[in-house]
C-alpha cells in the first residue's frame, strides 16, 4: 500500500525514483508523483493512473537534479486526483511523501490555516509539509524541525521530507509505517521496500518505531524517539526481483501459481531430518519457547487469515493443543483472555500489516509464553519485533491476489503442528506422515497444475456470472474461503463460502440456476456429509462445479460438472484443492477482463488500519 522512494546523490535521480516506483507497483495505488531539488528550485509531476504515465510526463519534460523523493498512492483521504496526488508542497519549498494515516489531521489542518498556510489537496499529508515548513520558521535545520514536527503527529506515518533551500540532505521519519535506508558510494537512499532499491544497492538499515533520520550523499544519522543518536544494524540483502520479467506468463498471478511446487521444495530445504520437523526452522531458540504450549492464538488478515483457519483445525486434531483465530483489526480493539502457556503466532506475507504489527505489540504487553511470525520479508516489523520467526522463503510475489504466498504458509503451518505436536506427545508414526506428506506436496502441487486447461474451459461458464457460493467441510472450509476471496478479488464476482453443513441455516435460499456453487470434495472421513450437502443444492435447481478426488465417485450430468482432483493425504488435501481454486478465478478473471494483476482499490501491503 503506497510507495515511497528517495535519493541523495551526485547524478540525476528522476530515473532512479521512477523505476523504484515500478518496482513497488505490486503495493497497488492510483496515482503517482515526483519532486526533485535543482539549482535552488523544486520541481514536481505528478499523474493519476499508473506510473507509466508518470514516466511519459517525465521523458517529455525531464527533471534535472540529485536529491529527489518519489511516491505511489493509494487513496484514503480524498479521491485519486493530481491534486491528492504525492509529493505535497508547501510555499514551493517543502515537498513530503507520507504512507499511513495522520488522525488528527482536521486539528493540525485548522492550526496551519490559522496560520495562514492554504491547503490545495484534501489528503491528511498536507499538513505534515505545512507543519514543517512552520516549525523552520523556529528552528535551525530541517532536522529540527521534522523532529518537532512528528511529536504532534497521531497515527501512523513513513514520510521522506526535502527542502528547496538545502538540496544536500532529506530527513525521514518512521512510525508505523516502514522505512529503510539504502547505503550506496557517495549516494544513499531512502524506500518503504528494499525491492525498489534493489538496482542502485544491496546494504540496508531498517528505522525502528519513532526513528528519525537525516540522509546526506556521504552520511546517514538516526536519531530515536528520544532524539538520541542510535546505530542501526546495516546488511547485506539476498533478495531477488525483477520487476519487469513475468517469463513466459502474461500475468505475475499466472507465473506466482506455478511457481508453486518451486516455492514450497524451498520452504522445506533444511527444515527436515531424521523424519522430524526440525525446532530450528522457527527459530534460534525455538525449542524451548515450543515446550509447554497448550493454547496457540493465531492474528492475521485476509488470506493469511484463512491459512491460521485451516491451521487450526491440525493444530487441535493432531498436536493437541487449543487454538484461536482471529482477524488482528478485530482482536486489537477488544479484550481478550490470555491461556496459560499461550503462543501468539501472527502471519504475514510482508510482516508490515498494520493491524497484525499493532495487535503484535498489545499481545506482548499481555504476556504471551512467546510471538512466532510467519512472514516472507526478512527485516520486515513482525520478524524484528516477534521472539521466533519462520521465514516462508516464497520468493517476491507481484500479484496482489496472495497465491504462492498462501500455500507456503499452509506448508509452515503443518511443519508448526508437527513441531508442537513432538514436544506435546505427538506419535513418532504421525510426525513421519506429516513430513512425508510435506516432502511429497511439490510433486503434488506439479500435478494439480495439470488441470489448467479443463479449468480454463470450465471458466467460460462464468461469463455471465455475478455471484458465486463455495463451499467446504472441515480444513476444507477455509479453503473454500480463500477459493471465495480470489474469485471476488480480481473478477469482481460477488462470491461468498460457507461451511457445507450450514446449507439449511440460510444459504439454500440463493440456490437458483444463476448461482453457480463450487464444491471441495477430498475423499476424507466428511465425504458423505458433504454428497448430502450436494444433494441439497441439486434438489434446488443449482448449478455444480465440483473438485472431486478421483476416488470419491462423483460423476458429471446436467446439474454438475466433477473435475477430477489427483488423490492426496489428509495433510496436503487443504493445499492441493487451492490450486484448482486458484486457477479457475484466474481465467475468471481474464474472461472478465479485470486487471488480473493490480486489481480495483486493494493493495498488496495493506500499511494503515
Amino acid at each position: 500500500m503506497c510507495g515511497i522512494v528517495g535519493a541523495v546523490a551526485q547524478r540525476d535521480v528522476a530515473e532512479i525514483l521512477v523505476e523504484g516506483l515500478k518496482r513497488l507497483e505490486y503495493r497497488g495505488y492510483d496515482s503517482a508523483g515526483v519532486a526533485v531539488l535543482h539549482e535552488g528550485e523544486l520541481k514536481r509531476t505528478r499523474r493519476v493512473g499508473k506510473v507509466q504515465e508518470l514516466k511519459a510526463a517525465l521523458d517529455n519534460d525531464p527533471l534535472a537534479g540529485g536529491t529527489g523523493i518519489a511516491h505511489t498512492r493509494w487513496a484514503t483521504h480524498g479521491e485519486p486526483s493530481e491534486r491528492n496526488a504525492h509529493p505535497h508542497q508547501s510555499e514551493g519549498n517543502i515537498a513530503v511523501v507520507h504512507n499511513g494515516i495522520i488522525e488528527n489531521h482536521n486539528k493540525l489542518r485548522d492550526m496551519l490555516k490559522s496560520e495562514g498556510y492554504e491547503f490545495t489537496s484534501d489528503t491528511d499529508t498536507e499538513v505534515i509539509c505545512h507543519l514543517v515548513n512552520h516549525e523552520l520558521k523556529t528552528h535551525e535545520s530541517l532536522l529540527q524541525a521534522v523532529q518537532a514536527s512528528v511529536k504532534q503527529l497521531e497515527g501512523a506515518y513513513g514520510t521522506v521530507v526535502i527542502d528547496r533551500r538545502d538540496a544536500s540532505r532529506m530527513v525521514v521519519a518512521r512510525s508505523g509505517s516502514p522505512l529503510v535506508i539504502g547505503f550506496g558510494l557517495g549516494e544513499n537512499f531512502v524506500a518503504s521496500d528494499q525491492l525498489a532499491l534493489l538496482p542502485v544497492t544491496r546494504s540496508f538499515a531498517f528505522l525502528e518505531e519513532g526513528d528519525v533520520a537525516e540522509v546526506t550523499r556521504r552520511e546517514v544519522m538516526i536519531f530515536d524517539v528520544n532524539g538520541e543518536p542510535v546505530e542501526r544494524e546495516i546488511k547485506e540483502s539476498e533478495v531477488t526481483h525483477d520487476a519487469g520479467d513475468k517469463g513466459e506468463y502474461r500475468h505475475y498471478m499466472l507465473k506466482e501459481i506455478y511457481e508453486q511446487p518451486r516455492a514450497i521444495a524451498h520452504t522445506l530445504e533444511g527444515r527436515i531430518a531424521a523424519g522430524q520437523v526440525l525446532d530450528s526452522a522457527f527459530g534460534e531458540n525455538a525449542t524451548e519457547f515450543l515446550k509447554d504450549i497448550k493454547h496457540v492464538q493465531i492474528i492475521a488478515c485476509g488470506t493469511s487469515y484463512h491459512a491460521g483457519m485451516a491451521a487450526r483445525y491440525w493444530l487441535e486434531d493432531w498436536a493437541g493443543v487449543s487454538c484461536n483465530v482471529e482477524i488482528a483489526s478485530e482482536f486489537r480493539y477488544r479484550k481478550s483472555h490470555l491461556f496459560p502457556n499461550s503462543l501468539l503466532i501472527t502471519i504475514s506475507q510482508s510482516g508490515e500489516t498494520a493491524d497484525t504489527l499493532a495487535a503484535l505489540r498489545l499481545a506482548k504487553e499481555m504476556g504471551y509464553k512467546a510471538s512466532l511470525t510467519i512472514c516472507n520479508a526478512p527485516g520486515s516489523s513482525l520478524v524484528r519485533e516477534s521472539d521466533m520467526a519462520y521465514m516462508m522463503k516464497a520468493g517476491a510475489e507481484i500479484g496482489v491476489a496472495s497465491t504462492k504466498a498462501f500455500t507456503v504458509q499452509l506448508a509452515g503451518l503443518l511443519m508448526l503442528t508437527a513441531a508442537i505436536g513432538r514436544h506435546n506427545g505427538m506419535s513418532e508414526t504421525m510426525q513421519t506422515q506429516i513430513t512425508q506428506s510435506l516432502l511429497s506436496m511439490p510433486a503434488k502441487v506439479e500435478q494439480a497444475l495439470g488441470l489448467d486447461d479443463a479449468i480454463a474451459a470450465l471458466a467460460e461458464d462464468f461469463a455471465d456470472k455475478h455471484h458465486a457460493l463455495f463451499l467446504g467441510r472441515g480444513d476444507q472450509y477455509p479453503i473454500a474461503m480463500e477459493g471465495a476471496l480470489k474469485l471476488k478479488e480480481i473478477s469482481y464476482i460477488h462470491a461468498e463460502a460457507y461451511a457445507s453443513g450450514e446449507l439449511k441455516h440460510g444459504p439454500l435460499a440463493l440456490i437458483d440456476a444463476d448461482m453457480p456453487v463450487i464444491v471441495v470434495a477430498p475423499n476424507n472421513e466428511l465425504l458423505e456429509k458433504l454428497k448430502s450437502n450436494v444433494e441439497e443444492v441439486r434438489a434446488r435447481g443449482g448449478l455444480m462445479y465440483v473438485f472431486a478426488d478421483v476416488d470419491a465417485e462423483f460423476e458429471s450430468d446436467d446439474t454438475m460438472k466433477v473435475i477430477p482432483v489427483p488423490h492426496c493425504d489428509e495433510f496436503m488435501a487443504p493445499l492441493i484443492y487451492t490450486i484448482p481454486l486458484q486457477l479457475l478465478s484466474y481465467h475468471v478473471a481474464l474472461i472478465k477482463g479485470t486487471d488480473v494483476d493490480q486489481p480495483r482499490n486493494l493493495a498488496k501491503s495493506v500499511t494503515v488500519e
